[in-house]
């Protein structure tokens, strides 16, 4: 296996330049997953890697090779598509051997190769099936059976659950971390749920037009969000962003809402706030850090429009200090659309963004 290393790459489509000059690097045997928004250049990325779009600029590295003008076939890497992109008249087994059939392998490397692939993915039932006998999650199995004989430096997956229904994306979701762990490979991963990138992976690249955001561990991301694009896409419900001021509240610090509320900053972020008295902020906090009720400390007041019981918790979805504003709070808490309502606020989890560059403070 090898480490991917992009030192300066972009890409334009005639004048137009969909990602400017773009460094990563990518450990070896890790998992890495391209998140964000559609058009933010993530599968480009990808293809890039891959060799299927061709880099603009820049150097595209796997291993000591540079592989920046190579052909796909020379870059070993395997690539698992969205579609499956399965030959529908052969069987799973021949599906999974083609590639090397092609290459003229020994038969019974081949043979091995297949029955270790199929033995890995839980596909041995179903070798002698094709792709019309089998459910979609097969089906992706099947894929990703191809790509594993092959025995690439790096494995890229392109969306590859976004067919499938909900239960099976959380099936395969699991299928395809463990295969990581068996095979101790390479992997890069691309998706616009960031669900599926927090789950799977070991380092989360959140991409926003052609550029890097973030690159960080998934816990990292959504504790520390260093702008405000972050931690909005990254969490969900999505974070709440409030304008506030920071002001002096007695000896301490505490952010003024625009509606006269008053929430007081805690003590060990005196020495990190202070700096910014006086001066306009950005005020988020997480759906999921609030409760209903005034349990005492920092309490904002909240006006709810829709009420969305999920079971374990309740979701109220309304305005705030005249903002959008969603809180997570208990099941049986009592409220109706239209109802004002107290809602505590655990400010030791608040964040603060500098209105006009969006980063975090």
């Amino acid at each position: 296996m090898a480490d991917v290393r992009l030192q300066g790459v972009s890409k334009a489509f005639d004048d137009v330049t969909v990602i400017p000059a773009l460094d990563l690097e990518i450990a070896d045997t890790e998992f890495v997953v391209l998140v964000g928004p559609s058009g933010c250049g993530k599968t480009t990325t990808l293809r890039m890697i891959a060799g299927l779009e061709a880099a603009s600029g820049g150097v595209i590295a796997i291993g000591d090779r540079d592989v920046t003008e190579l052909r796909p076939g020379l870059r070993n890497c395997a690539m698992v598509f969205q579609n499956y992109a399965l030959y529908p008249h052969m069987t799973v087994a021949d599906n999974i051997g083609y590639g090397m059939k092609v290459r003229r392998m020994p038969k019974a490397e081949i043979e091995g190769r297949i029955a270790e692939a199929a033995r890995i993915l839980g596909l041995e039932p179903y070798l002698g099936r094709r792709p019309k006998q089998l459910s979609g999650g097969q089906r992706q199995r099947v894929a990703i059976g191809r790509a594993i004989v092959r025995q690439p430096d790096v494995f890229l997956f392109d969306e590859p659950l976004s067919n499938l229904d909900a239960k099976l994306r959380i099936e395969m979701r699991t299928e395809i971390k463990n295969l990581h762990r068996r095979l101790n490979s390479t992997m890069v991963y691309v998706t616009h749920d960031q669900v599926e990138a927090m789950t799977m992976a070991d380092r989360v690249v959140v991409m926003n037009e052609g550029r890097i955001e973030q690159a960080a561990d998934p816990i990292t991301l959504y504790e520390r969000p260093a702008n405000t694009f972050v931690a909005a896409f990254i969490g969900a419900p999505s974070m709440n962003f409030v304008p506030a001021r920071v002001a002096a509240q007695g000896q301490g610090l505490a952010l003024k809402l625009e509606d006269g509320g008053e929430l007081a900053i805690p003590q060990d972020r005196w020495d990190r706030y202070g700096p910014y008295r006086d001066r306009a902020v950005t005020f988020g906090i997480r759906p999921e850090h609030n409760a209903g009720g005034d349990a005492g400390g920092a309490v904002i007041r909240m006006t709810a429009r829709t009420i969305e019981p999920l079971g374990p918790h309740t979701l109220i979805i309304g305005e705030a200090a005249g903002r959008g504003f969603t809180a997570q709070v208990d099941s049986h808490f009592p409220a109706a659309p239209d109802q004002t309502v107290p809602i505590s606020v655990d400010m030791s989890k608040m964040h603060l963004f500098d209105p006009d560059s969006g980063k975090a403070i």
